[in-house]
């Protein structure tokens, strides 16, 4: 079995709809086209397509397995290229994933402009606070914020956050504005539990750390709900400094305990390495981190 040949029958299935679609379009007889995705699902030992007299659906082991072939054959296409000379405009799908806010105060902006720029080029964003497994998600690119464990990604250092103790206005007018950490412990606290601990929140104090204990009136599992908590008054919270830029230049939000901020975390646009890397990649880390750069500064000036 030609095994890449197969790989780029079953993309092509899937792509057109129908087996008869894609014979079309490949321009071979429909058993040929039937026969070569069968033989891929017998060597894999496993059904990638429920077939029905209309329409394919790809079955979950199918619809990781297609975006690994779509990965392969791009990879394969470049490697000849780059063998031959040849030079060809970045093209094909790019998946990239980045914390939810993030991904759209910040990585948003930048890929409506990169596909302005890259009309060849589709992009795919997977917004979520969990770490994705970029070879096992199949992901081309992922914005992380923390510091990075060893590992055989790449990485482009983009900038750096804070992490910040803010509250409203309205509550500090009410309950008055901590000045040091013991103080923190008779307020009322807002955790984002990806983030910080509901009952007690780390400090940089005297060259170490100081765990401070504290009384989380709400827990949530979204900065956005934290922030909106924050805002209409229910007490402080412990958020990243770009997740409240915006709040905190509109007056609606105030940090304070400044002095007592750990270390920033490093904000890194990581990919997998030990290979040949993409063109479709390769411009959009070019284009994409000058702007992250710049977005970040800015928000930190």
């Amino acid at each position: 079995m030609d095994r890449f040949r197969s790989m780029s029958v079953f993309v092509s299935a899937v792509e057109a709809g129908s087996f008869s679609a894609a014979a079309r379009r490949l321009g071979m007889p429909l058993a040929t086209v039937s026969r070569k995705v069968a033989e891929l699902e017998a060597h894999l030992g496993t059904r990638l397509l429920n077939r029905s007299s209309r329409v394919l659906a790809l079955t979950e082991a199918g619809r990781s397995y297609i975006l690994a072939c779509k990965r392969i054959l791009e990879e394969l296409s470049e490697a000849e290229r780059a063998a031959s000379g040849e030079y060809r405009a970045p093209k094909g799908e790019l998946v990239l994933t980045a914390p939810i806010v993030f991904g759209r105060l910040h990585l948003l902006p930048v890929v409506t402009e990169f596909l302005g720029a890259y009309p060849e080029i589709d992009i795919r964003i997977m917004l979520s606070d969990r770490v994705a497994n970029l070879l096992e998600d199949n992901v081309d690119l992922a914005l992380r914020i923390g510091a990075l464990p060893d590992s055989s990604l790449m990485a482009i250092r983009l900038g750096a956050v804070r992490r910040v103790v803010c509250g409203s206005p309205s509550y500090f007018a009410g309950r008055g504005v901590p000045r040091d950490l013991q103080q923190l412990g008779g307020h009322d606290c807002i955790s984002f539990e990806t983030l910080v601990a509901p009952d007690a929140w780390t400090f940089a104090i005297a060259g170490g750390e100081a765990r401070v204990s504290i009384r989380s009136r709400l827990v949530v599992n979204t900065a956005e709900a934290a922030i909106d908590a924050a805002i209409a008054g229910l007490g402080i919270s412990r958020v990243l400094s770009y997740q409240i830029a915006d709040a905190q230049a509109a007056g609606l939000l105030a940090v304070v305990l400044e002095e007592f901020e750990p270390e920033p975390w490093p904000v890194s646009l990581v990919y997998p390495g030990g290979r040949l890397l993409p063109l479709k990649v390769r411009a959009f880390l070019d284009f994409a981190a000058v702007r992250l750069r710049a977005r970040l500064q800015q928000r930190a000036e």
